[in-house]
């Protein structure tokens, strides 16, 4: 279902932008033949294995490797020694202490060695042979602990910015953020109601189901190529250049298919433990993590404490905001809790706000980006209070966010004043929908929730070439996760005016194209987009330019139109593209144009959901029944992506609400690395996710676009949350609400009536 703003006036009519053809790589990955990146064999091969710390955080005194290199078979090992110490920006060390440690191990899966072998088998013994001894440290394992004024330092050296005055000592606080507009005092002295909470979120994973996988072959003259499982292969170039100590231009990296990563494969693990092996043995190297490897050692979603108050007047107006979050970095500084302190309450119009945010290290593997990254577990905290503020003034859900949301002009929490948006018409397609009004039955709720995520533009390049029988060509830097390959093809193809079918996409390596920042921030088909459009526009400018030379005019006399020059008067007959392109030898030679930016005129994304669903009172176990997600595409380039990217977004976001959570033991390991305990949803457990793209364009796109990879995993946590609320009675506020957290409490309600009536 698609609702467009006004199509009568500003959606013109699209020959192929807003259709469904089929993805030009579909058919390689339905039959398996696209390669992913465990699938290269290279001549003389070798198989890598990595040693990871068993401790959650521990000194290494010494790491003896002569068992494993006596090993018959075995062809390198590496430790911390054979990188360069890491040095430069405080990012770029966390980057190289994370890949491989060196004085400290500082959660269970950190590497501490790798080894290359002509086997897996022996390259997993000769792993196992290495010898390291331990000095196990104290951990900490959450927020609570690690801001404790007692708690065991992860880094010494470890100083929190942005507090004023700055601390001396150090601490486990990397930073503090702040955003805060008006008088507080005042907001909540206007205020009939406020309501105030603490919220808890768990880590959870991205559950992508390809694991990470690197192979590296460099060659004596110190140059590497690397084909490797990423979401952007000029990112894996530049960090793994960076903990090499290498010039970027001495590897080239190929970029696999991806089987998945949502945010988490925007970042480095095995590269340039690969390339280091690969130096050393003088032969190709392949190293693939296990599943338990990619729990243990890559980056989840952060685990999020959040303590909120909110007040309303009478009329359902916010007057004031105050909230405090703490997000767990991992071992090293960088949670998401900037991105998380921007978004909270970017929705909505608050005069009175204060907001501040603290990026804590905790002995985890270092987080990683998870689709609109520190914005599901806030927003968790921020809908929840907002629908009992709702609840307590008697005014419907979503009339009271409709009361409060912002619109175009509007300045937004952090800062820029929105351009048109669509969060209203969101909102009001909900509301409308036949969903919003049906029955509901006994143990049944409803959950209504927002979510808003600023989504990204940064760094694309793209190439289009004309080819000698008109047909084209489309080379992009952007890993294709979610069919951008589809989109860039169907861009192309209605600027041109051909057919779909004569555009060949290529995603091309670190050598065939200029530089694209990676595929996320939900930015691909905006940025990467908008420079094959202008790529396009200088082809069809050059093509008008050809044809008038070949007809003796000026090149104002020429159009282009449905793939064909055309003379303004009709004195001359249409040129075709294919014309124009099998006489280019003598019009200038070949036809081709490369287009570069930094894309400005990001649009901001919006949805709103609202899901059914029933508690067990008896088990606890939740059921969603129905899921209906409407949300702001601006122009859907490709609508059954679009939808899928919602649906998918959704079905992550329940299962970050009902069932995901790392689970950790009392010596800090994690409990529950595979799908065996790691609980992610399935299709038996999931309704048809009903999908509403609203269509508000995007006034700094050529086609409207916005990216609508990140905000649909926002609601859902508060929406299911907001839903177990009404079908139960209890606010939650603890995550994932497995049955056992959902039972505790209607158990001991359970339990207080019955003994009321023993007492009776």
């Amino acid at each position: 279902m698609t609702i467009a703003d006004d199509p009568a006036t500003i959606a013109p009519a699209y020959k192929w932008v807003g259709t469904r053809p089929v993805r030009p790589d579909g058919f390689d990955k339905v039959t398996g033949r696209a390669r992913f990146g465990a699938d290269l064999r290279l001549p003389g091969m070798l198989e890598g294995a990595v040693l990871r710390s068993p401790h959650a955080h521990a000194r290494i005194h010494s790491i003896d490797t002569t068992a494993a290199l006596a090993i018959p078979g075995v062809k390198a090992v590496v430790t911390g020694a054979d990188f360069p110490e890491p040095n430069g920006h405080p990012t770029d060390q966390d980057l190289a202490r994370n890949i491989i440690a060196r004085d400290k191990v500082l959660y269970e899966g950190h590497v501490v060695a790798a080894v290359a072998a002509t086997s897996k088998r022996i390259a997993r013994q000769a792993a196992q042979a290495i010898f390291v001894e331990y000095e196990v440290l104290p951990f900490v394992l959450d927020v609570d602990a690690a801001m404790a004024p007692d708690a065991p330092l992860l880094h010494d050296d470890l100083i929190t910015k942005g507090v004023d005055p700055a601390p001396t000592e150090p601490s486990n606080v990397a930073s503090r953020v702040v955003y805060e507009r008006g008088e507080l005092d005042q907001g909540f002295a206007a205020a009939d109601v406020v309501v105030e909470r603490e919220f808890t979120t768990k880590p959870v994973h991205q559950g992508y189901i390809e694991p990470h996988a690197a192979v590296a072959d460099t060659t004596p003259n110190g140059r590497s190529t690397v084909w490797c499982s990423s979401q952007g292969h000029f990112a894996m170039r530049t960090y793994s250049a960076k903990v090499l100590g290498w010039d970027p231009t001495r590897l080239k990296v190929i970029p696999a298919e991806i089987g998945g990563g949502f945010g988490g494969k925007t970042t480095i693990y095995l590269e340039p433990l690969a390339v280091a092996l690969s130096h050393k043995a003088g032969r190709p190297v392949r190293l693939v993590m296990g599943r338990d490897d990619v729990f243990r050692a890559t980056g989840p979603a952060s685990g999020s404490k959040t303590r909120i108050r909110i007040g309303a007047d009478k009329s359902g107006k916010i007057t004031a905001a105050q909230l405090w979050m703490a997000y767990e970095a991992g071992a090293f500084a960088g949670s998401p809790v900037g991105a998380a302190s921007m978004t909270s309450i970017a929705g909505y119009a608050i005069p009175h706000f204060l907001i501040e945010g603290f990026d804590v290290v905790v002995n985890k593997p270092k987080v990683a980006a998870y689709r609109a990254p520190g914005a599901p577990q806030v927003a968790f905290a921020v809908e929840s209070v907002i629908d009992e503020l709702a609840r307590s003034l008697g005014i419907d859900p979503i009339d009271l966010r409709l009361r409060n949301a912002v619109e175009e002009g509007a300045q937004a929490s952090y800062g820029p004043k929105f351009p048109r948006i669509g969060f209203k018409e969101t909102l009001q397609a909900i509301k409308d929908h036949p969903h919003y009004s049906a029955p509901l039955g006994p143990n049944q709720g409803r959950g209504v929730a927002s979510g808003f995520w600023f989504n990204g533009g940064m760094n694309s390049s793209a190439v289009v070439h004309v080819n000698e029988d008109g047909n084209v060509t489309v080379v992009v830097g952007s890993p294709d996760i979610g069919g951008s390959r589809a989109s860039m093809a169907l861009m192309a193809a209605e600027e041109l005016g051909i057919d779909y079918n004569r555009v060949q996409p290529v995603v091309a390596d670190t050598e065939q194209v200029g530089f694209n920042d990676v595929t996320g921030g939900s930015r691909v088909t905006l940025a990467t987009g908008a420079a094959v459009v202008e790529a396009c526009r200088k082809v069809i400018a050059d093509l008008r330019a050809r044809s008038a030379k070949q007809w003796d005019v000026p090149i104002d006399q020429v159009e282009w139109v449905d793939g064909q020059a055309q003379h303004v008067d009709g004195s001359q007959p249409p040129l075709s593209l294919a014309a124009i392109a099998k006489g280019w030898g003598r019009t200038g030679g070949p036809i081709s144009a490369t287009a570069a930016l930094n894309a400005r005129g990001v649009g901001a994304g919006f949805s709103t959901q609202v899901v059914d669903l029933e508690v067990d009172p008896d088990t606890g176990y939740v059921t969603i029944l129905r899921y209906t997600t409407a949300q702001d595409a601006g122009r859907a380039i490709h609508p059954s992506y679009v939808e899928g990217q919602m649906q998918g977004g959704v079905v992550q976001g329940i299962g970050w609400a009902l069932n995901e959570e790392y689970i950790h033991t009392a010596e800090g390991t994690l409990d529950n690395p595979s799908f065996l305990d790691y609980r992610i949803p399935v299709a038996s457990d999931l309704p048809m996710i009903d999908t509403i793209v609203v269509e508000v364009p995007n006034p700094g796109h050529p086609y409207g676009v916005r990216g609508v990879g990140e905000v649909g995993i926002v609601p859902p946590l508060a929406a299911v949350a907001n839903a177990v609320a009404q079908a139960t009675g209890h606010r939650y506020t603890d995550l994932p609400l497995s049955p056992p957290r959902v039972l505790e409490p209607l158990l001991d309600g359970e339990d207080r009536s019955r003994a009321e009536d023993r007492s009776a």
